[in-house]
C-alpha cells in the first residue's frame, strides 16, 4: 500500500487529498463576476426606484391605523380629540379639556412619517370629521408625486 502512494506521487499524480486544496481559477473567478455584474444590472434599477413607493405605502398603513385609533377613541369618548390634544391622545390620557370618560391606550406609540417628522392631525378636519396626514418627502403642504400629502381622506 505504502508503495502505491509512493509510486503516485513520484509521477506527479495527486491523491483526493491534495486535490482538495485546489483554489478556484481566475477564469472560474471572471465568470462568476460576470455573472454577478450581469444581475446587479437586471436587478438594481428596479429596486432603487421602489424606495419611494415603500415610503408612500407605509405612510398610508400608519394613517390608516391611526384613523381606525381616532375612530375607537371617538366610540369610547363621544369625540375626537382637540386639535390641542392632537394624536398624543391615542397615547397618554389628556389632562386638558375635554378630559375622555373612557380613555384607554389605542396605540402603543405615536408613528413617524416614513421621512422622519411626526404625523399631522387636524380637527376639525379639511376633508372629513379629522384628518391625519404626512406632508410627504419634502415636508411641505401640497406637492406633486412623492412631495404630495399623504392624508386619511385618500
Amino acid at each position: 500500500m505504502m508503495r502505491d502512494i509512493t509510486w503516485i506521487r513520484k509521477f506527479g499524480m495527486q491523491t483526493k487529498t491534495h486535490a482538495r486544496h485546489r483554489g478556484f481559477t481566475l477564469i472560474e473567478m471572471m465568470v462568476v463576476l460576470a455573472i454577478i455584474g450581469v444581475l446587479a444590472a437586471l436587478i438594481v434599477p428596479n429596486v432603487l426606484g421602489r424606495a419611494d413607493e415603500a415610503r408612500v405605502t407605509a405612510a398610508r398603513t400608519d394613517i390608516a391605523n391611526l384613523s381606525n385609533a381616532l375612530k375607537l377613541y371617538k366610540l369610547d369618548n363621544q369625540s375626537y380629540p382637540s386639535a390641542e390634544q392632537g394624536l398624543a391622545a391615542l397615547v397618554a390620557k389628556p389632562t386638558q379639556d375635554p378630559v375622555p370618560t373612557a380613555w384607554r391606550v389605542y396605540v402603543e406609540k405615536l408613528p413617524q412619517d416614513p421621512w422622519g417628522r411626526p404625523y399631522q392631525y387636524l380637527n376639525p378636519g379639511v376633508h372629513g370629521e379629522v384628518d391625519v396626514l404626512s406632508l410627504g418627502a419634502d415636508g411641505q403642504p401640497g406637492g406633486n408625486g412623492f412631495n404630495a400629502d399623504i392624508g386619511s381622506w385618500q
